[in-house]
């Protein structure tokens, strides 16, 4: 497969009072399998409605999104709720974790939701991965942030995604909680061969991925290639 995310003419619009509110306009892109990516951009440049387009998780108004070979514009909503829990993995930046689970039940949650046998051992060895093994046990509350956006590192590898969005990732951590965090989300990702898609604010963290388009106005204003990374 050349592309594991192509994205064509795609545009989102809001009516609002009877005016049409442009978010994004005529966006064009293909993502390669296993690529490491950003998207940056001004805050309400429209990043994080392309995420929830590329992720199946809204639906544009124009154009059209594929993710793995599959068109996501043609399916109902139960239907792109199947291709994102058989393709995508997760990261915000507000963890989104369930408070009445554990670190551990967490992670399971994906692998429960495809059904899948003898789960406990795999969850337990991506806690281990992230430094987690012996806060299993601890609830969300009971963990720091940096702790649990590590539980939400594990959960979003767990079910084993070709493709990770992470928005604003590192946005609620300190700088040194930050760089840790994002240590183990390239590690994982690269040991996994999973690509992966950021959106941030933060040039430091996009500047360590392999390509990072820039968005302004709901437009592409740049894509470069960060030869560096690539």
């Amino acid at each position: 497969m050349d592309s594991i995310l192509k994205i064509s003419h795609l545009g989102k619009s809001y009516q609002n009072a009877g005016r049409t509110l442009v978010v994004l306009d005529d966006i064009n892109f293909s993502i390669s399998p296993g690529s490491t990516n950003a998207i940056v951009g001004p805050s309400g440049s429209g990043k994080t409605t392309l995420l929830g387009l590329c992720a199946g998780l809204d639906r544009s108004t124009t154009g059209s999104v594929e993710l793995n070979g599959i068109a996501l514009d043609k399916l109902t909503e139960d239907e792109r709720a199947e291709v994102r829990n058989r393709n995508v993995g997760f990261i915000f930046q507000n963890f989104q974790l369930l408070p009445t689970l554990t670190a551990l039940e967490n992670v399971m949650v994906p692998l429960e939701l495809r059904g899948e046998k003898n789960i406990r051992p795999r969850a337990l060895e991506l806690l281990d991965k992230v430094g987690l093994a012996d806060r299993g046990h601890h609830y969300p509350l009971q963990l720091s942030g940096g702790e649990q956006q590590r539980v939400s590192l594990a959960r979003a590898f767990s079910n084993q995604p070709k493709i990770l969005f992470a928005d604003e990732p590192t946005g609620n951590l300190d700088a040194e909680t930050s760089e840790k965090v994002e240590g183990l989300l390239f590690d994982l990702n690269r040991d996994a061969g999973t690509t992966l898609i950021l959106v941030t604010h933060d040039l430091e963290l996009a500047a360590k991925t392999g390509r990072i388009i820039r968005i302004k106005g709901g437009r592409v204003a740049e894509d470069i290639i960060n030869k560096h990374n690539a």
